[in-house]
């Protein structure tokens, strides 16, 4: 199928909201004194932290069953061990600090860190999935335009903290929601009913780790996780088909 920048207009406009966000904060930041950096991201720590219980709560809603939670649970678990084995979150940051050293020679640049915590926070959840299934199929990207917002703001909060690294995350944006989007037809054979709703749940406890790392809590090496989006859902196909 030729490629069709149509296809992609939710994809576009949320890089677009997340590089403008970046421009505001990278130029507000350098003038705030260090606690009120540190409000900032507290304040985007807190925020996520709702929006991801919010998510993973999914799992006792609509076409779920008792042994939904179990899915998700499975789902987490063999998705972390998987991701841990693959190292996600070690490659990640790897390229990050491959941009670290290719676009600034300060020590403590947090280039790096904004390129991780932006992508994670960016493409980690249903809203990512969802949108842009909804975008490639009937080119309805209302979903994705109030994601784009959403992130947006983030973006500027995060950048204010961490700098113009978080800019970089567009590349990702790019990147999964733009082939979320161009396969739309296959995901939307395989997302429906349960497996949404557990891939949902696993997004949301995701994005809780996201929340975690901002709030300074723990640092749970969330891109390890990533693989739980898929093998939950996963489970609930394979198990239906018993």
């Amino acid at each position: 199928m030729a490629f069709s920048p149509a296809r992609v207009v939710g994809t576009f406009i949320n890089a677009g909201t997340v590089l403008a966000g970046t421009v505001i904060g990278t130029a507000i930041g350098p003038r705030l004194p260090e606690r009120y950096q540190h409000r900032v991201l507290a304040g985007l720590g807190m925020i996520t932290l709702v929006i991801g219980v919010d998510l993973a709560l999914a799992w006792g809603g609509e076409d779920t069953s008792q042994s939904t939670p179990l899915y998700v649970l499975a789902g987490v678990l063999i998705g972390g061990l998987l991701g841990e084995w693959m190292g996600i979150e070690r490659r990640l940051e790897q390229l990050g600090e491959y941009a670290q050293k290719r676009l600034s020679r300060s020590e403590n640049s947090t280039i790096a860190e904004g390129f991780v915590d932006a992508s994670l926070l960016f493409c980690v959840g249903s809203l990512t999935v969802v949108g842009s299934i909804q975008d490639g199929l009937t080119g309805d990207y209302q979903t994705l335009a109030t994601k784009a917002v959403l992130d947006g703001f983030a973006a500027i909060a995060l950048s204010a903290a961490l700098g113009w690294g978080v800019g970089l995350s567009i590349l990702t944006i790019l990147v999964v929601q733009g082939g979320i989007t161009l396969g739309a037809g296959f995901f939307d054979e395989l997302l429906v009913g349960e497996a949404l709703a557990v891939m949902t749940s696993a997004g949301g406890i995701t994005i809780i780790g996201i929340a975690l790392k901002l709030l300074g809590v723990a640092d749970v090496k969330v891109g390890n996780f990533l693989p739980a989006l898929v093998v939950a859902p996963a489970l609930v196909g394979l198990v239906s088909l018993f």
